[in-house]
């Protein structure tokens, strides 16, 4: 590899700190959903009883995937899928009998992520975006009635109902439950355990201390007397017109709260209930009574106080992301009720002397779900890899939308704009300029997620002044507790801070602050802004639109054939490059014993590795990837270092472009504003050239008047355009094509007609040879030229 001079302009003399894999969040999320995410599905449904509970119990043990049925070439080569299959040991018991089997059984195949956080599905690269959407948890948010504040609390579980409490000027609380008519407040109470008026107002007795007195409002309108009416109550209010008894009211209402299969507020959920309304170690997935009255008397205390704020909804303390382990786990936990249901009907009607755990389970209704959901889930793209930077940021995006999200129909301006918890999360530039305009994002250079998707970004910790080494990640919620200053401040070599005062985020709120009271640092300058944005030179410079601009078009720059690294550059090149998985990285300390076209060989102390190079190989976008060695034989090389380079990649940079000189002039009026000058030679030396693969497909079937045929021998076409054909009719690899040269030689059967005099005497002489066809060959259109590189039968 060929070691580059760079000269550094900067003048940011701060602590240096270099990204994570920028993948790191899919491959992360994979494979918790590997390890925990698929235990947590079997948990939720383990063990399964058939329907009257008494006769059979099926448990889930554990399970396992085998190693892939493909390689990853093969799976592309021939349109299948880069799946492997998972099985799981089961143990049937049976109640009656004592007598118990175990068994392993196979749940079908499932998709795989390959190495770089991508899959592989019929044969074309797909990705899975994250999602980011508002978290589980209650808010707090305030409505304005004739210039009075009245605040509502809105509790959102993960699965479930909604709770929805209201207050209304005369200071009765009423609760939706899922969008539902409107019931008091103190029904819902009831039905937890606080049954009685007198324990009701003994419970807020604390807190209602306003002159208008909240919870006595809310009696007045209440009319049950008891936990039994406020059942029938809110039966009446769920289903109205139906039949109430005690008996269906308590058997559709008590499910909503207290059976997990049926409200789960998540580990985020519990976390950020917990956060906000000032609980601490409750773990429970399900509401209480505590949680009830919690959110009640925080709603009576906003109310009551003139100076209260609501929450803010597009906060990024109240979003978090989805990323592709728990996408994938929530659209399988579809099937995997549909499988309980499935094995609880087929223990009901198989004969249990001889039955087997294999003969309950119906693995294709798990396989269906993961199917759909690779294949036609808005979160499942087509994965972007014109350029490497393109396929990096892809893996990078956020969307608002898909299932549980946003539409561009519904979503509002707030929603859209930039939010000040966006600061090193989101990038603030780099977002869609069409109907989807801030609806879809990416992620920051430095950010990463959290164990609950709420998004991290790192500081560096500062102690009495002093800037340490020490790395801390706060997501947005916890990082408004600090005094946090940019990473530009004056630093002197002893990484003291020379201003007294100095500009920060006091507490959240941009002020000044005192070099004593600084408690965190930025990590970087860039670590406000995504991978694209600051490969963008001087982009503090730039009008904000421009950036914007330029964020987007450096991912539609094709490779060109002859790669330059960027004169003027970010520093950011290399660790883009490196991070895409376009370029071969060592993994090992070794000497190089081999290069050739196709693969690098590298003694290490465990023996020879050999590294293949991928070799026009045709992506999504129908660019050309194809790696090129780096190395020579004899160099030494250590863990990190790039072998190969990739497309639009040069010793390791990324180089999307080329180093012009460009002329920036008045030319006869023809270049108005941003347009430029340049020379001829750009195009004559082919400088932009780049090359594509296309696939061109063609079909030999049987049709009603006789079977297609591919030859070479096709009547009436000259030599010359049959010069590329093999014996087959199919083009020779290598052959040289232009517009109009036949790709694959075929005839059909024409219809029969009457047959003249001539005609009978030639089908009599020569037999069937003389029978009519017609040219129905594959031929190259829209002035293509190039080279073929391979056939596919």
């Amino acid at each position: 590899m060929i070691p580059q001079k760079t000269k550094i302009f900067s003048s940011y003399n701060g602590p240096i700190s270099e990204p994570e894999n920028l993948v790191k969040m899919q491959l992360d999320s994979f494979d918790w959903f590997v390890k925990k995410g698929l235990r947590e599905l079997f948990g939720e449904i383990s063990p399964i009883q058939d329907h009257t509970g008494e006769e059979m119990e099926l448990h889930f043990l554990d399970y396992k995937f085998d190693q892939p049925k493909y390689t990853e070439p093969q799976a592309r080569e021939k349109d299948l899928t880069y799946e492997a299959a998972l099985r799981a040991n089961l143990k049937l018991i049976n109640k009656e009998t004592k007598e118990t089997k175990t068994q392993e059984v196979y749940l079908g195949d499932f998709p795989i992520m390959t190495d770089r956080g991508t899959f592989i599905i019929n044969g074309v690269e797909r990705l899975v975006i994250s999602q980011l959407i508002r978290s589980a948890g209650v808010y707090f948010m305030m409505n304005v009635f004739r210039g009075r504040k009245l605040f509502t609390a809105k509790t959102i579980p993960n699965r479930g109902v909604w709770l929805e409490f209201e207050t209304d000027p005369d200071g009765f609380i009423g609760v939706k439950i899922d969008r539902k008519r409107k019931v008091p407040a103190t029904d819902l109470l009831r039905i937890f355990g606080i049954e009685t008026n007198d324990e009701i107002l003994s419970t807020f007795a604390d807190t209602d201390t306003g002159k208008l007195k909240f919870i006595e409002a809310t009696l007045k309108k209440d009319s049950s007397k008891n936990a039994e009416d406020s059942y029938l109550e809110i039966y009446r209010r769920l289903r109205p017109g139906d039949l109430v008894t005690s008996e269906s009211a308590h058997s559709i209402v008590e499910p909503m709260f207290f059976r997990f299969d049926r409200y789960d507020l998540s580990n985020v959920g519990r976390y950020k209930i917990n956060q906000r309304l000032g609980l601490e170690g409750k773990k429970t997935g399900l509401l209480d009574k505590e949680d009830v009255v919690r959110i009640i008397k925080e709603l009576i205390r906003l109310n009551n106080d003139p100076k209260s704020i609501p929450d803010d909804i597009d906060h990024l303390g109240n979003r978090r992301v989805r990323a592709v382990g728990e996408l994938v786990q929530s659209k399988l936990r579809i099937g995997f009720a549909r499988l309980r249901r499935g094995v609880q009907d087929r223990m009901s009607t198989l004969d249990r002397v001889n039955l087997q755990p294999v003969q309950l389970v119906n693995y294709k209704l798990l396989t269906a779900v993961v199917r759909d959901f690779f294949s036609s889930s808005q979160l499942s793209q087509f994965m972007d890899q014109v350029n490497p930077l393109a396929e990096l940021e892809h893996k990078r995006r956020l969307s608002t939308m898909g299932p549980g999200g946003l539409t561009r129909e519904r979503a509002g301006f707030e929603v859209r704009d930039v939010h000040p918890s966006y600061y090193g999360r989101i990038c603030p530039i780099q977002t869609p300029e069409g109907s989807s305009i801030g609806l879809v994002s990416y992620l920051a250079s430095y950010a990463r997620l959290n164990e609950y998707g709420f998004i991290e970004t790192p500081y560096f910790k500062v102690e009495k002044g002093k800037v340490t080494d020490k790395t801390v990640f706060f997501d947005a919620f916890n990082e408004s507790k600090y005094n946090i200053i940019q990473s530009d401040a004056r630093i002197d070599e002893n990484r003291r801070i020379l201003d007294e005062r100095i500009p920060a985020r006091v507490k959240g709120v941009a002020g000044m602050c005192e070099r004593e009271e600084v408690d965190f640092i930025d990590i970087s300058p860039n670590q406000t802004i995504s991978v694209s944005a600051s490969l963008v030179p001087f982009l503090e410079h730039n009008d904000a639109n421009r950036a914007l601009m330029a964020s987007n078009m450096q991912r539609q720059a094709v490779p060109p054939v002859e790669t330059e690294a960027p004169l003027v550059g970010t520093g950011q090149e290399e660790r883009a490059a490196r991070d895409s998985s376009q370029v071969i990285i060592a993994d090992g300390n070794g000497v190089v014993t081999e290069v050739d076209g196709r693969a690098i060989t590298v003694k290490t102390d465990s023996g020879n590795r050999v590294f293949p190079l991928i070799k026009f190989k045709r992506s999504n976008q129908s660019t050309c990837i194809s790696q090129r060695p780096v190395v020579c034989v004899g160099d030494k090389v250590k863990k990190g270092t790039i072998l190969a380079d990739g497309p639009a990649i040069s010793n390791g940079v990324l180089s999307l472009g080329k180093n012009l000189l460009v002329a920036s002039i008045p030319w006869q009026g023809g270049n108005f504003e941003d347009a430029i000058v340049l020379s001829e030679r750009v195009a004559r030396a082919d400088l932009f050239t780049s090359i594509h693969i296309e696939t061109w497909i063609c079909s030999v079937r049987d049709t009603k008047l006789g079977p297609e045929i591919t030859t070479p021998d096709i009547p009436n076409v000259s030599e010359d355009k049959l010069r590329n054909l093999d014996e087959e009719g199919i083009v020779r690899i290598g052959a040289e094509v232009k517009e109009n040269d036949i790709l694959v030689g075929k005839i059909s059967p024409k219809g029969e007609s009457e047959l003249t005099s001539e005609e009978k005497l030639l089908r009599a002489i020569f037999g069937e040879k003389a029978r009519d066809v017609k040219d129905t060959s594959l031929v190259l259109q829209n002035q293509s030229r190039g080279q073929t590189r391979g056939t596919v039968w």
